[in-house]
């Protein structure tokens, strides 16, 4: 429990009365203007009177129906203390305010104007302590008790009929008719249980006598259990002749409790305090409750809800079950909590399972950005909770199969949640898990025909938003993409609420556009493309700036790059280059698509130029060199003509000007395809002025994965600019699909995609971020996008789902348990196929010797397989004499990144045409090159294969880097050199 605020002795009373007369005496005189001295003295006062009852203010304030009434705080800074109160809490909100009531210089009579704002905002209470109106000590304690138990009774007492004791609490002005109908309101909308927590919460800030008021109503209401429960008069002898149970008496009242609850009470059960005051922090709504129930009982289930409806919740409610039941049991409990990506590590660890799970269990989080001090295995060892990323368990779990450190075993988790688990599919890590727990279930049946003892298998919580229905166009291929992620996740039911029927109809638009009448930037970058075309003798066949394109050009690159066509290979380059460009004229502006086009060259020449080393220029990169400064200041000159602009970049402009303009309080995200665009768009609307004028605050979030060439944000970098949209800072948000899932996000009024629709799973988590009160759905088409069509594909697929979904849960459950079985023993057959072809291509991996590097760049022959050693089963490098003659090291700021036991600082590159190959690491205070499979042209026995990617796509082992060996050359080689200069 919370420590009680101090109650004041009757000196303290003495000395606060004395304290107050002399404020009101200055302030608000009707004698006239406060001499300004006296003023500021009686100013400090008042503040310092706000501070010596800070505790009992926070107590006592209900900060949504007092922050409105307050005058002179302004309207940003009450839209902050809303938005606190919405996403941490009315005690965090009451700090905020406070802090905004004391921030000086105050206008003449504000203090007058807060004491007021208290009585109109049914904080009265709060007021006393504010207008020399102290309740008497015992008084006060006695309150503080009252307080305390009703959090204690907080399980039980919402299960009253709350619209019925919400009304007799208003006719006894517990409650006023703007608090009975917010409660009103959350018990039609949330459910019943939802609705008495609201009651509860506001009725104990009431002045003292609340209490025997309250319990009078629970008679008259006949709530008999609860009458009892609260110190009703109840018939003694039911209690006394039970061992379980003590009387308390407190002040007037007498209350029959369990020794279990006592003990919380006094504080003598440590443990069971914490238990006690957080199960009473878990209310669940009554569809989340329904949900919840079959795993309550120790089934699996997945629980799908939309994006925004509680389901962590769910699944922290769910977990603590788990772990009480099993605790009073004394059986083993450990629960692994598995996400797919980073930043959810610390954003489920943070905000649910700590608040509610700690103290009394032990939780650890564990990411890739946490690195491991301790193994994983004494990690699961040493506590109750593990929040994951799933890729760390598998790994873990892959261990006692190989020998090497320990690992640990499925039937060492009794409970496992899995976040997201429509990502239960082929080639997804979640899967190759749950392929595990498929396998020791089948293992299991085995064990029990030969009557062995079946292993334990943990209890799974399945976790989504949507499953999708895959590449479903008809109802039996969408029933069955979803009976596969069921059997893939062993649910005995997939779990639902109808919640679309009771939510307010969001507003949606498609905005369509109009294509430029004049375009010639976009001409001037097409007439280049031709010009390339002719260089190369390339034919394309499609139009300049669509999608068809730049495949084509990725196509004719790759193939150019297996034959040795350098001419071919670097033009396919470029030209994907100028298709991005045209991309960018068309979603964004055109000097952002200039000022891309024109690094990319000024990169390329720096590649190019060596103070010590002539690096070759080819005849064709010579030609695309002049072709660009040809063009290059047309280019310029034309994209800072206003009139040339997109139609997409002016709808975007008019429906972000028109949600802030008619929306008090106004908060936004802007979905956009690629990095690129998110950090181009916020940096448009930072400089557009008109943005500034009503009160735009944007910021960009992108992904924090390297597979772009625009630097992804760090977690910490995503965590700060949430942070800011959660409390006001920031109010637009321009991002990627990275926070379509998963990420906690502030509820908005307002969603546009801009030019990006994916799939109806991204439709309805990025919908779902628009879960605030008459939320606005904007769809703003960009050219050669297609989402206008993909939108209506999305809907006909939404639709499908949730009929297949009700499909599935009308099924007789001996039919749906036969089909799951029946796609459970496919998936193990398709499992052992896959893995015996694996086995076969382990055979067919060729030797080191028979692998070579050439330079992408020159078609130089770089090194052999022979050369190259393996760091950390991760990191290729070559620590050769010969391979170091081949390379020049050039700095990289952008790279200067520290992971365990090496950092790299720089980057290599070819000595004859400059083109990059990999970077320079410092392993354990040695540099060495380590190379990039994607910056090369791999041969195998004399034949150029496709483009790797991964190093683990090159079909060969390579041997381990012996760092012994390596260190006393190294050391051998800097002993010579100090013997030749002496």
């Amino acid at each position: 429990m919370k420590p009680s605020p101090p109650v004041a002795s009757s000196g303290q009373k003495t000395k606060v009365k004395m304290f107050t007369c002399l404020i009101y005496s200055h302030s608000d005189s009707a004698l006239g203007p406060v001499p300004s001295a006296m003023a500021s003295e009686s100013d400090e006062k008042q503040v310092q009177l706000i501070e010596f009852f800070r505790s009992r203010l926070c107590q006592y304030i209900d900060v949504e129906q007092v922050v409105d009434r307050i005058q002179f705080i302004d309207r940003e800074q009450k839209e902050k203390i809303r938005q606190k109160a919405k996403n941490d809490g009315n005690l965090s909100a009451v700090t905020l305010l406070l802090t905004a009531v004391q921030k000086k210089p105050h206008s003449l009579g504000w203090f007058r104007d807060f004491v007021d704002a208290l009585h109109h905002g049914g904080s009265g209470f709060a007021a006393d302590y504010l207008e020399q109106k102290l309740p008497d000590p015992e008084e006060e304690a006695e309150n503080d008790t009252c307080v305390k138990f009703i959090e204690l009774l907080a399980p039980d007492l919402t299960d009253m009929k709350t619209e019925v004791v919400a009304l007799e609490c208003m006719s006894q002005k517990l409650l006023t008719q703007e608090e009975f109908d917010r409660v009103k309101a959350k018990t039609e909308t949330e459910g019943q249980r939802y609705g008495a927590s609201e009651l509860l919460r506001r009725i104990v800030k009431r002045r003292p006598g609340w209490y025997s008021k309250f319990v009078e109503i629970l008679q008259k209401t006949e709530h008999k259990f609860l009458h009892q429960l609260t110190g009703g008069l109840i018939d003694q002898g039911d209690y006394l002749n039970n061992p379980c149970c003590v009387l308390l008496w407190f002040g007037t009242y007498s209350i029959y409790f369990s020794k279990h609850l006592l003990s919380i009470a006094d504080g003598s059960d440590p443990e069971a305090a914490a238990r006690g005051s957080e199960t009473a922090d878990i209310v669940l709504r009554d569809y989340q409750m329904e949900v919840a129930r079959p795993a309550l009982e120790g089934k699996n289930i997945i629980v799908c809800l939309p994006t925004g409806s509680g389901k962590t919740r769910v699944a922290v409610y769910i977990t603590k079950a788990h772990l009480d039941s099993r605790r009073a049991e004394k059986k083993p409990c450990k629960v692994v909590v598995l996400v797919n990506k980073v930043p959810l590590v610390e954003q489920h660890s943070k905000a649910e399972f700590k608040r509610y799970l700690e103290p009394n269990y032990k939780i650890e989080k564990v990411s890739g950005d946490s690195p491991l001090k301790i193994s994983f295995s004494e990690i699961v060892k040493q506590n109750d909770v593990i929040i994951c990323t799933a890729q760390i368990l598998e790994n873990s779990l892959a261990i006692p199969n190989n020998g090497d450190d320990e690992g640990i075993n499925l039937s060492d988790i009794t409970l496992m949640v899995i976040d997201e688990c429509h990502h239960t599919q082929k080639g997804e890590v979640y899967n190759l898990i749950m392929m595990r727990y498929l396998k020791l279930k089948h293992k299991n049946h085995i064990r029990k025909k030969a009557e062995k003892k079946p292993l334990p298998l943990p209890q799974i919580l399945g976790l989504t938003a949507s499953p999708g229905v895959g590449k479903a166009t008809k109802m039996k291929q969408a029933e069955e993409h979803i009976m596969r992620i069921c059997a893939n996740m062993d649910a005995f039911k997939i779990m639902t609420s109808d919640l679309e029927s009771n939510k307010k109809e969001q507003r949606r638009q498609i905005t369509l556009v109009e294509n430029r009448k004049e375009d010639p930037f976009g001409n001037v970058i097409k007439n280049i493309m031709q010009a390339i075309h002719s260089h190369a003798k390339l034919s394309p066949t499609c139009e300049l700036d669509s999608q068809m394109y730049e495949q084509w050009a990725v196509q004719i690159g790759r193939k150019a790059e297996k034959e040795g066509d350098q001419t071919v290979r670097v033009c396919a380059d470029h030209l994907q280059q100028y298709y991005e460009g045209l991309n960018l004229c068309n979603t964004i502006r055109m000097c952002d698509a200039y000022n891309f086009l024109n690094k990319f060259y000024e990169d390329k020449l720096k590649e190019k130029k060596d103070e010590k080393h002539k690096i070759q220029i080819t005849e064709t990169e010579r030609f695309l060199f002049n072709l660009f400064q040809e063009n290059k200041k047309e280019l310029e000159t034309l994209s800072k003509i206003p009139k040339y602009e997109n139609d997409s970049l002016s709808k975007l402009r008019k429906a972000v000007l028109y949600e802030f303009s008619t929306r008090d309080g106004a908060r936004g995200i802007v979905f956009t395809k690629t990095r690129r665009s998110a950090i181009a768009l916020n940096q448009w609307i930072q400089e557009n002025s008109r943005f500034d004028d009503i009160g735009v605050k944007p910021a960009y979030v992108i992904g924090g994965g390297d597979q772009s060439v625009v630097k992804p944000m760090t977690s910490a970098e995503q965590k700060d600019v949430l942070k800011k949209f959660a409390n006001g800072d920031v109010n637009l948000l321009i991002a990627t699909a990275v926070a379509e899932e998963g990420l906690d996000i502030a509820a908005c009024n307002f969603v546009i995609r801009y030019g990006h629709v994916t799939n109806e799973i991204a439709k309805i988590q990025a919908e779902g971020r628009g879960r605030a009160e008459d939320s606005s759905l904007i769809l703003v088409e960009v050219k050669n996008s297609g989402v206008a069509g993909k939108e209506f594909v999305n809907e006909f697929r939404i639709k499908l789902m949730t009929k297949a979904i009700d499909k599935i849960r009308k099924m007789k459950q001996e039919d749906y348990e036969s089909q799951i079985t029946e796609f459970q023993y496919q998936s193990i057959l398709e499992d052992k196929v896959r893995t015996k072809k694996k086995g076969k291509e382990e055979i067919r991996k060729c030797k080191p010797s028979d692998v070579k590097l050439l330079c992408q760049g020159c078609s130089i022959e770089v090194c052999s397989g022979d050369d190259i050693k393996i760091i950390d089963k991760m990191h290729r490098v070559n620590v050769t004499k010969e391979f170091e003659k081949l390379f020049i090291r050039r700095e990289n700021t952008s790279l200067q990144e520290r992971l365990l036991d090496y950092e790299t600082n720089g980057y290599i590159a070819c000595l004859n045409c400059g083109a990059r190959w990999g970077s320079m690491m410092v392993f354990r205070s040695i540099e060495i090159p380590c190379l990039l499979v994607e910056n090369f042209v791999v041969n195998v026995n004399g034949q150029n294969i496709s483009k790797r990617k991964k190093w683990s796509e090159v079909p060969v082992e390579f041997s381990a880097f012996n760092y012994t060996e390596h260190a006393s050359q190294v050391t051998q080689s800097d002993d010579d050199d100090d013997i030749d200069s002496d």
